[in-house]
């Protein structure tokens, strides 16, 4: 086969369709690989799928969609992949960060990386004594998450302890929560930076409403039915809620460190400078990233490019093959 194949491993229906078009318009051979209708054989050291290098596109935020089934299969197809030295972006261990939040909070902390402080639990009565270590407001949130799903804050602590008196915690899929001091973001803007190669490629500034967490770049989740004026760019033909922006220096190479550490290879994050001490923190890292919506009139540019051509330049570079003993 002279001409390399890349497999695309992906759940959401929607997400990639401007991926997948920008592949067919540079002429670059690819098959669509269902990650909710998948099987493999870890017995088996044949790679029989056809391809040369897989982009894993798979989101934590499938349960939302009816596809949790994919989420802990991918960390295993993942592994066996890699141990037939195929080429995989955004690979196991990359995975292993868009999948845990608990990890995330790990990896900032070994790179002295300033984040909120934060509790892992598995049982009612560790959130309370957490709590008692925490300033409030807190939030409750599930180490597999995404889109903001499932995320609950409490004021105080007897509000916190009322909730969880006369309520039914949903746990997530893996019965762990995170419990974490909730930041006020100073001017009410949260920054949303993309990568891609460990490499910064843009950010943008995203102005938040009332109650929000559900911070999803691509289509601002939960606007729909609200009315905001003063700040229309152009994008998903809304008052939307965001706007170009350029960290300074620093901050872009923490945010590199951030992802050559984890391995991830096309991810984005989100900061915020807290209101109360003017400080800067990282709070959550994606390797499922979608760009901002209508981002040439946002951005100027489509990065969508920047991704096919560094999935191409990926595909074309010399294929690591397994060593037989």
């Amino acid at each position: 086969m002279n001409q390399k194949t890349l497999g695309v491993y992906y759940e959401h229906p929607e997400w990639f369709e401007k991926f997948f078009n920008k592949l067919e318009q540079k002429g670059i051979a690819h098959i669509k690989l269902e990650g909710w209708n998948s099987s493999f054989n870890p017995g088996s050291a044949e790679n029989n799928l056809g391809i040369d290098v897989i982009f894993n596109r798979m989101s934590p935020s499938a349960f939302n969609r009816g596809h949790e089934n994919s989420i802990f299969y991918t960390l295993n197809y993942m592994k066996y992949l890699e141990s037939l030295g195929l080429k995989i972006i955004n690979g196991y261990d990359a995975y292993t960060y868009e999948f845990s939040k608990s990890n995330q909070i790990n990896l900032l902390r070994s790179l002295n990386i300033r984040h909120p402080k934060t509790y892992v639990v598995n049982h009612k009565e560790a959130i309370l004594k957490s709590a008692k270590d925490l300033k409030f407001p807190i939030v409750l949130k599930p180490n597999i998450g995404g889109s903001g799903a499932n995320i609950t804050k409490f004021d105080n602590y007897v509000e916190l302890e009322n909730y969880l008196n006369t309520n039914i915690l949903d746990w997530g899929i893996d019965k762990t929560l995170l419990v974490q001091e909730f930041l006020i973001a100073k001017d009410s803007y949260i920054i949303r930076v993309e990568t891609i190669g460990g490499k910064y490629v843009y950010a943008i500034k995203i102005f938040l409403t009332e109650g929000e967490f559900n911070l999803c770049p691509a289509d601002y989740c939960k606007i729909d039915d609200q009315k905001i004026d003063g700040m229309k760019d152009g994008v998903s033909d809304r008052g939307a809620l965001v706007e170009k922006f350029d960290p300074p220096q620093h901050l872009i190479e923490e945010v590199e460190k951030v992802f050559q550490a984890a391995k991830i290879d096309v991810g984005g994050l989100e900061y915020l400078v807290n209101a109360d001490d003017n400080e800067t923190y990282i709070y959550d890292i994606n390797a499922m990233s979608n760009f901002v919506a209508d981002p040439d009139i946002v951005l100027g540019f489509d990065p969508t490019d920047n991704l096919v051509d560094f999935v191409n330049n990926e595909i074309q570079k010399k294929v690591k093959l397994p060593v037989n003993l």
